[in-house]
C-alpha cells in the first residue's frame, strides 16, 4: 500500500481520468476527497452527482472517501475544498489538480467569456487549490502535488487558445513551486495524461471503439508513484504517456545559435538567418501565399 494513512485530493473526480486517480490512489490506501461539481464539459449545470457516485465506488471496496462539491474557480470556494480533508481526515498530503472544462474554438471564433472560463477553472483553478494546501502541508513538512497538464500545452492544438494557455501556464506553475517549496519537503510535478473520456467522445462519434491504449486508467500509476513516500527525489518534472508508455518531458531548452562579437543588426539577421537558425525551426503550421493558413478554411 504505497499511499497507506495518507488524505489526497482529487478535483475534477467525477469521471473520466480523475475518477481513475481518485480510485487508484484509494485503492492504495489513501483517504480521498473526490470533488467535482458535476458539471458539463463546458461547465454548465447537469444536475447530475459523479462525485458521490465515485465516493459509493471507494467506500464499496472498503477505502474512504467524502465529497466535495465546491467550484475550484473560486479561490475561498477551493480553501474550502482543502477544509474538508483537514476537517474529515485531518491532515492533507496529496493534492491532484485536475478539474477542467473546455470551450474550443478558433482565435478568430473565441469570446473572451469562453477564455475567461477554461483559465479560470483550469489555471486559476490550480493556483486555488494550491495555494490553500501548501500551508497545512508545510507544517508537517511533507506534501505531493500533481499538476495535471496536456500536450496541447507543449505543442499547440487547432482550436484550444483557452485550453493550451492554461496548460501550458501549469506548467510554468509547476517549475516555479516545485524550486519554492522541496525545501518544505513538498514536491510538484506536472503530468500530460492521455485517454478516451468525455473530452475526446468526438473523436469516436463513428461509433468505433477507441483502442485499449486510451484506458484512462492507464494513467494512474504515474500519479500514484508521484503522491508516494518514494517520489522524494522527483521534484519539477513534467511527465506524459503514449500508447503503453509513460515519457518524461525536458524543460524547454536552447537547440541552435546565431552568435555575432558586438550584436546583429536586423540586415545581417535576415541574411543569416536560413543557415543558422532556420534549418533548425520546427514544423507548426505553413503559411499560404497571400496569408492564407492551410487551416483558413476550418476557422
Amino acid at each position: 500500500m504505497l499511499l497507506d494513512e495518507r488524505v489526497a485530493v482529487v478535483t475534477g473526480a467525477g469521471r473520466g481520468i480523475g475518477r481513475e486517480f481518485a480510485l487508484a490512489l484509494a485503492a492504495e490506501g489513501a483517504a480521498v476527497v473526490v470533488n467535482d461539481i458535476g458539471v458539463g464539459l463546458r461547465g454548465d449545470e447537469t444536475g447530475e452527482d459523479p462525485a458521490a457516485e465515485v465516493c459509493s465506488a471507494i467506500t464499496a471496496r472498503g477505502g474512504r472517501a467524502v465529497v466535495s462539491h465546491d467550484s475550484v474557480a473560486d479561490f475561498e470556494a477551493a480553501g474550502r475544498i482543502i477544509g474538508t480533508a483537514l476537517d474529515h481526515f485531518g491532515r492533507i498530503d496529496i493534492l491532484v489538480n485536475n478539474a477542467g472544462i473546455v470551450r474550443d474554438r478558433t482565435l478568430v471564433k473565441l469570446e473572451p467569456d469562453d477564455f475567461d472560463a477554461v483559465i479560470s477553472t483550469h489555471l486559476k483553478g490550480t493556483f486555488n487549490c494550491t495555494r490553500h494546501a501548501v500551508d497545512p502541508m508545510r507544517k508537517v513538512g511533507y506534501g505531493r502535488v500533481i499538476n495535471i497538464t496536456s500536450s496541447a500545452g507543449l505543442r499547440g492544438n487547432f482550436g484550444q487558445t483557452n485550453y493550451a494557455a492554461a496548460k501550458a501556464g501549469i506548467m510554468g506553475m509547476t517549475f516555479v513551486w516545485a524550486l519554492e517549496l522541496g525545501r518544505s519537503g513538498i514536491t510538484v510535478n506536472a503530468v500530460a495524461p492521455a485517454g478516451a473520456t468525455r473530452m475526446t467522445a468526438s473523436l469516436y462519434a463513428g461509433g468505433e471503439a477507441p483502442p485499449s491504449t486510451l484506458d484512462p486508467a492507464l494513467n494512474t500509476p504515474i500519479v500514484v508513484y508521484l503522491a508516494s513516500e518514494r517520489a522524494e527525489g522527483v521534484n519539477g518534472q513534467l511527465f506524459g504517456r503514449s500508447d503503453w508508455a509513460f515519457t518524461l518531458f525536458q524543460h524547454p531548452r536552447p537547440i541552435a545559435w546565431m552568435h555575432r562579437e558586438g550584436g546583429w543588426d536586423a540586415g545581417a539577421l535576415a541574411g543569416e538567418f536560413d543557415s543558422m537558425l532556420g534549418q533548425h525551426l520546427q514544423p507548426v503550421g505553413m503559411v499560404m501565399p497571400g496569408g492564407l493558413s492551410q487551416d483558413a478554411a476550418r476557422t
